[in-house]
C-alpha cells in the first residue's frame, strides 16, 4: 500500500499526489439469488417466524442457565442423585417456559415492527417504540389494563434504549 506521505515525484501537474487519488471500485449488481433472498426476508411472516424460532432458542439457553442456578430447598436432606434429578427437572421446566415466552416475544415484536415499517414506509425509531408498546402490552394483557399500560410503556422504553445503544437508525 502506498505511504500516506505525498512525495514530490508522485505529485501531478495540479499538485495532487498519487496517494490522494483513490481508486473507484465498480458497482457490483446483486445476483438473482441475492434478490430472491432479500424478497423472502422482506416478507413479514417469514421475518416473524424466524424471530420467534430464534427467541425460542434463546429462551431454552436462558432456561438451562437459570434452572441450573436454582438450589433445592431441602438440599441438605437430599442425596446427590436426588439433587441432580431435581436440578435437571428445574432446568427442563424453566427452559420450556422461557422458550415459549421469548418465542412469543420475538414473534410479536418482529411482526409489529415489520407491519408498522411497511405501513409508514419509514425505517426509524418510532417503529421500534410502537412495536415495543404492542409487544409489552400483549405480554401483560392477562394482568389487566394497568399492567398492559405499564408493559406497553416499559417495553417501548426498553426497545428504544436498545435501539439507541446499537444506533441502528441514524
Amino acid at each position: 500500500m502506498a505511504s500516506p506521505e505525498p512525495s514530490a515525484a508522485g505529485a501531478g501537474a495540479g499538485g495532487e499526489s498519487a496517494s490522494q487519488a483513490t481508486a473507484v471500485e465498480p458497482i457490483r449488481m446483486p445476483t438473482a439469488e441475492e434478490i430472491k433472498g432479500q424478497d423472502i426476508w422482506n416478507n413479514c411472516a417469514v421475518r416473524s417466524v424466524v424471530s420467534g424460532v430464534m427467541g425460542g432458542g434463546l429462551g431454552v439457553l436462558m432456561g438451562l442457565f437459570f434452572g441450573a442456578l436454582e438450589n433445592p430447598i431441602m438440599a441438605e436432606e437430599m442425596t446427590a442423585r436426588q439433587q441432580i434429578v431435581y436440578t435437571a427437572k428445574q432446568m427442563g421446566s424453566r427452559s420450556i417456559s422461557n422458550a415459549k415466552t421469548f418465542a412469543v416475544m420475538g414473534l410479536i415484536f418482529s411482526a409489529a415492527e415489520c407491519v408498522i415499517e411497511k405501513a409508514r414506509a419509514k425505517h426509524d425509531t418510532t417503529n421500534t417504540a410502537v412495536a415495543g408498546c404492542v409487544t409489552g402490552g400483549a405480554l401483560a394483557v392477562k394482568g389487566g389494563p394497568k399492567a398492559t399500560c405499564v408493559g406497553c410503556a416499559g417495553f417501548a422504553a426498553f426497545s428504544v434504549a436498545i435501539e439507541k445503544f446499537f444506533d441502528r437508525h441514524t
